[in-house]
């Protein structure tokens, strides 16, 4: 038993430390070898009691639920009652985690016309609003806990956006998709009219509610016992889900390379990453929290749940693959900017976030 255990548990620490390498070898695999990826990705299983439900599950999202049921049962209900005595800090937090992203995006709107390619241009304006429309990502209580962070406010922060994507997510694409031009807001319009907030209902916001409810039903002595083994495979089971929903585009970019346009997605992601970094820090002085504070709000407001946009897009927009470069940039952009935001804060050195998603 305790030879298992060990084994988990050095398993955890490999992956914790190699995490970002690991993930830039999913998306390097997704470009040589798509063809499993695509698989993952299209595979119904339970189709038919999937059908006579009124829902058809994927691979891509039993692997996300997954995700989201392992992170609820992390959630201890006495930080959710600490929680309730701050509810202006948190609610700014995540007032801000939506207008930051919409105000870079309308700035973006007004220099639509310089770029050659609408198509292209499109495609980039999709993928940030479901960067920006996705709830705030669990990996940012692990930067978080490694800058000595505030743990509480990082996590309702997490908590709450999940809990309101379902009603949030639909309005930010619905938003963005009218105030763009609408060669460029159609798809964005048709995605939250699209069954997008019965999706994150069904596979974000259900599983979330159900680990909370687990860990309350067994405790957290027991929950504790199956820790070792739950983290290195809902890691793995990340991986996994960005190499599959990753395959279909980064193939296709390898094989025809538009360099002006990757050139574009890089320098638009860095700055958008940048600016949510900047303004998380920003809001945490404004309202007078201290370093912990700061960084709770820094990390919340700066990681988004990709993992989620990616599933998203890749079930209801799989016609238009290039869709998720830019999802697939911020997604790795996120988390270098989050090391050099630790390191400018002078905290220890992190190996790596304890679930980047």
């Amino acid at each position: 038993m305790f030879g298992r255990l060990d084994w988990a548990g050095g398993l955890s620490r490999f992956l914790n430390r190699w995490m970002l390498v690991l993930l830039v070898a999913s998306y390097g695999l997704a470009s040589i070898l798509p063809a499993p990826g695509i698989w993952i990705k299209d595979s119904r299983v339970l189709d038919h009691a999937g059908s006579w439900l009124g829902f058809h599950p994927t691979l891509p999202k039993l692997m996300l639920s997954f995700l989201l049921l392992n992170a609820g049962l992390h959630v201890r209900i006495r930080r959710v009652v600490e929680l309730a005595r701050r509810p202006g800090t948190m609610i700014a937090g995540l007032a801000a985690n939506l207008a930051v992203p919409l105000v870079f995006i309308l700035v973006l709107l007004a220099t639509a016309g310089q770029w050659h390619n609408p198509e292209e241009f499109s495609m980039l304006l999709i993928g940030l609003a479901l960067v920006a429309a996705m709830p705030i990502a669990g990996s940012s209580t692990g930067w978080t806990r490694a800058a000595d962070g505030d743990m509480t406010l990082s996590l309702g922060l997490v908590m709450l956006s999940t809990l309101l994507s379902p009603v949030v997510t639909p309005l930010v694409l619905a938003a963005i998709g009218t105030i763009a031009p609408a060669h460029h807001g159609d798809d964005l319009v048709r995605l939250a009219e699209h069954g997008t907030g019965r999706f994150l209902m069904a596979w974000v916001m259900v599983p979330s509610v159900l680990g909370m409810v687990i860990r309350v039903l067994m405790g957290g002595v027991r929950v504790g016992r199956w820790e070792r083994f739950l983290k290195p495979l809902a890691t793995v089971t990340l991986l996994v889900l960005c190499y599959a929903n990753s395959a279909a585009c980064l193939s296709e970019t390898i094989r025809s390379p538009d360099w002006d346009f990757l050139m574009l997605v890089v320098a638009i992601v860095t700055a958008l990453c940048v600016a949510t970094f900047s303004a998380g820090y920003g809001l945490g002085r404004v309202l007078g929290l201290d370093h912990a504070g700061r960084s709770a709000m820094m990390f919340g407001l700066g990681m988004n749940n990709n993992g989620t946009g990616l599933v998203l897009a890749a079930a209801t927009l799989g016609g238009k693959p290039m869709v998720l470069l830019p999802v697939i940039a911020y997604n790795l952009a996120q988390h270098l900017v989050a090391g050099c935001a630790n390191a400018l804060h002078h905290a220890d050195p992190v190996s790596s976030p304890a679930s980047p998603h």
